[in-house]
């Protein structure tokens, strides 16, 4: 476990140096507060607007900007490494595979949770004095603490990139072949097959089909109680699916769980 923890740390603070945690957090905050505040702008007013509006713009905002950070800042975790000859040396310290990637696991997704925090909770403060209701620190309670776990799951995509490349640029290419996928296409393809199909698609089979995606389950976990007029899409038919919230947070937890486990599977059978 010691080990684990200096990698992790060393991870950490190599984020803080590169300003990750700072220009993460300020992203994050200025985007959702902005959010937060303009985001009745649509219907010509400006001020807040409510928290089913507030909670169907943020997540809309987390989808595509959180998996796109945590790719981005975990694609050259091992590969860029091993260009750099630095994965060899850390190797003959009294370190396991398994060890490393953990520790790494751990220091990289401490950057994701710690920004995701304080950027969407600046947000949640400001509607709380808001609107002074117990029912928006659940909210952002339940957002942030999914918005944490789709970061991991694909800080540990990322890490399965990484390991199976063996050049950083394919892994930089590949990372955003992977966002672009699940950030955009993946939906287009739920709505193509939704318009196409004659027989249609069931409610219960569009769901099963978007629990392929941690960026749809992250959605389901955050919309499934919000008007269905601040939603659209194929998300609008899945909205009201049999998964408990609580059957949700289990598979996009094992969105983390599976991918970090290939890694580690992975890193052991690689010779270097």
């Amino acid at each position: 476990m010691k080990q684990i923890l200096t990698v992790a740390n060393k991870e950490f603070h190599d984020g803080l140096r590169n300003r990750w945690l700072v220009s993460i957090t300020v992203i994050f905050a200025l985007l959702s507060v902005g959010l937060t505040y303009f985001g009745s702008a649509a219907s010509g007013t400006l001020g807040i607007a409510s928290l089913s509006t507030t909670v169907a713009s943020l997540a809309s905002l987390a989808v595509f900007l959180i998996p796109l950070i945590a790719l981005l800042l975990s694609y050259d975790s091992f590969v860029g490494e091993q260009e750099g000859g630095t994965l060899l040396l850390l190797l003959t310290y009294p370190l396991s595979k398994s060890q490393l990637v953990l520790g790494k696991f751990i220091g990289q997704g401490g950057i994701i949770a710690l920004a995701t925090l304080l950027g969407f909770g600046a947000s949640a403060v400001l509607l709380f004095f808001q609107m002074n209701d117990d029912a928006v620190l659940i909210t952002f309670a339940i957002f942030i603490a999914s918005a944490i776990l789709l970061g991991l799951s694909f800080t540990a995509i990322a890490y399965l990139i990484s390991l199976l490349v063996s050049e950083k640029s394919k892994a930089a290419g590949f990372a955003l072949i992977t966002w672009f996928f699940f950030a955009l296409a993946f939906d287009l393809a739920l709505l193509a097959l939704l318009v196409g199909s004659e027989q249609g698609v069931s409610q219960q089979g569009l769901t099963s089909l978007m629990m392929l995606n941690p960026a749809d389950i992250f959605r389901l976990v955050n919309l499934a109680g919000l008007d269905s007029s601040d939603v659209n899409g194929a998300l609008a038919i899945a909205i009201n699916s049999s998964l408990s919230q609580g059957q949700l947070f289990s598979i996009l937890t094992a969105w983390v769980a599976v991918p970090l486990t290939a890694a580690i599977f992975i890193f052991r059978k690689k010779k270097l």
